[in-house]
């Protein structure tokens, strides 16, 4: 692994990261510097996270990378890892043409040197973005993890970002240090809403009662970048006829049950379930309670 470094005022240090209070200087890097000045949103979380926060990071990392967005977390065990995985497995997916943007759209914003792995668990992990997207510090080499230094590298994780996602955090979560850097930087903070009888949201939970955007659906974001509809024009010109039937009647009724769908095309519910499941899959569409709606 090559490490390099940029300083503030190389033409190729990141962009929004100049703007922030306190840039690092110098920067550390190994991989594709140039993913850092690309359009980029971190996903952060709690280390210890459900499976349902782990699936909404693995899945919301994937959707970002798919359109094009560079995903930066700190790869952390839980949802920092998941949504790192998620952006690096979104190229394998068939979902995704070979003439689109691939795996590796990921950074991850290390509390140590580049050439430390901190979790060693995630050693793979480590080593897929090294070569596939980019690893970041502020620490120079052999500088080894310690508990005050990954407060402070989460200014960097916000700083990359126009936009943050908390998926899952508890009341004394990191990822919170994160949020509230990311408002004071101007950067637009987000939490997936989770259930309010569980610890593992409450600060998630908390930062949406103090004025961050619930994220409920996925493609929300994008439409706030700007991004969601070239995706989805992308996506429905590989769409097939009775997929494209389904999005017709959906664009004409504004929304429709599966009954309503099964009544219209003649097709028997187990064939209705498996197109809207594959659609929902591909984000053209999403369901809530019992409906079946556009994805904007």
């Amino acid at each position: 692994m090559e490490i390099k470094e940029v300083r503030l005022d190389d033409s190729d240090y990141p962009r929004l990261l100049k703007e922030i209070k306190d840039p690092p200087n110098p920067l550390y890097y190994a991989g594709d510097l140039k993913l850092a000045s690309e359009r980029c949103a971190a996903v952060v979380g709690s280390r210890t996270a459900t499976e349902y926060g782990c699936w909404a990071a693995r899945r919301l990392g994937a959707r970002l990378a798919e359109s094009g967005v560079v995903v930066v977390s700190g790869m952390a065990k839980g949802i920092d890892a998941c949504a790192h995985e998620g952006a690096l497995e979104s190229g394998r997916s068939e979902e995704v043409s070979h003439s689109e943007v691939g795996s590796g759209r990921t950074i991850a914003v290390l509390g140590c040197g580049i050439d430390v792995c901190y979790p060693a668990s995630n050693r793979r992990l480590w080593k897929e973005i090294a070569r596939k997207g980019l690893l970041l510090s502020e620490y120079p080499e052999g500088t080894e993890p310690a508990r005050y230094r990954f407060p402070r590298r989460n200014r960097i994780i916000s700083g990359l970002a126009e936009a943050v996602v908390v998926v899952q955090a508890k009341e004394r979560s990191g990822a919170l240090i994160t949020a509230e850097l990311a408002a004071d930087q101007g950067r637009n903070v987000y939490a997936i809403p989770g259930n309010i009888n569980s610890a593992y949201n409450l600060g998630s939970n908390k930062l949406l009662r103090d004025g961050a955007m619930p994220l409920v659906v996925m493609e929300d974001i994008l439409d706030d970048m700007g991004l969601a509809s070239s995706h989805l024009q992308k996506i429905r010109k590989d769409l097939g006829k009775d997929e494209m039937t389904l999005i017709s009647l959906l664009e004409k009724n504004g929304e429709m049950t599966a009954d309503q769908l099964c009544a219209a095309t003649g097709q028997p519910p187990f064939q209705i379930s498996g197109i809207v499941t594959i659609l929902e899959m591909k984000g053209v569409i999403y369901t809530s309670l019992g409906k079946i709606f556009i994805a904007k």
